[in-house]
């Protein structure tokens, strides 16, 4: 080996390492992510994940379903905020998919609904389970609170931004929604909405509920992954503009291989593997 060949490994080596340091001294500091949604169960360990790949990065993690994550990032009180629709001024990173499930009773015969004939319930205009060829049952909507992200993306999907019946009843978390669709009397006349992954898994637990096929397409992860199913939502993380160097460290973390591998527990990836 010749001693300019030498030099030039060396020095190769030498702005590698350089280049190394560099990024790991950026990848330091704290960070505060804010979010309401079902999606804590993601981004927690993605987040310890992070941290544990970048000994100095601290994260902190707000989650209230009472809180304003975008606010908070265009006040600067967050980092990042976890939603499903985008914002302007702000800039959106998608990190995945999630669809919306449509849940009733297991004992609810309705056989599927339409994209429209969904939005037709939850405004208010259909009323009755037997005008969608289902029992002879009034229709009992369960809405999730207004601040919440997976409310704006429902809406947002079905073009009923603000039309949401006055007569549904609102409650927040999965587990209590999931709970009075099962405990309601009569049984078979609620319906909600919730995230898919969260639908799937009490379905798939022999819990007593079903989700509903929508336009003749089953809620499930490949249907969601390839846009059939009508309603999904992204995952994203949305940051100002000029992002944090730490933030947009994140967001990287998020769509690298072994970030999107995490997702996949919950959510359906935006990578391919």
């Amino acid at each position: 080996m010749t001693a300019r060949l030498v030099f030039s490994l060396a020095l190769s080596l030498l702005l590698s390492w350089g280049t190394a340091l560099v990024a790991l001294a950026e990848v330091s500091g704290s960070l505060t992510i804010a979010g309401n949604g079902p999606e804590l169960t993601t981004i927690e360990p993605l987040a310890r994940a992070f941290e544990k790949a970048n000994p100095r990065a601290y994260l902190d993690i707000i989650w209230d379903g009472n809180s304003k994550p975008v606010e908070m990032v265009k006040s600067g009180q967050a980092h990042i905020a976890v939603t499903g629709t985008e914002e302007p001024g702000l800039l959106a990173t998608s990190i995945a998919w999630d669809g919306i499930g449509v849940l009733v009773h297991l004992s609810n015969f309705t056989k599927d609904v339409t994209k429209q004939q969904v939005a037709d319930i939850f405004s208010g205009k259909v009323t009755m389970w037997s005008d969608l060829g289902g029992p002879e049952t009034k229709i009992l909507v369960i809405d999730r609170p207004r601040n919440q992200n997976i409310r704006d993306a429902f809406e947002s999907q079905l073009g009923m931004t603000g039309k949401m019946t006055g007569a549904a009843k609102v409650i927040g978390s999965d587990d209590q929604v999931i709970k009075t669709v099962v405990g309601t009397l009569p049984p078979l006349s609620a319906v909600t909405y919730l995230s898919l992954s969260q639908g799937l898994s009490v379905v798939s637990g022999g819990v007593a509920v079903r989700l509903l096929p929508i336009d003749k397409v089953e809620p499930e992860v490949p249907t969601v992954k390839d846009g059939r199913y009508p309603l999904r939502r992204p995952i994203l993380l949305l940051t100002k503009r000029a992002p944090h160097p730490l933030a947009e460290a994140f967001t990287q973390f998020a769509l690298s291989p072994a970030g999107q591998q995490l997702i996949a527990e919950t959510y359906i990836p935006i990578k391919e593997k």
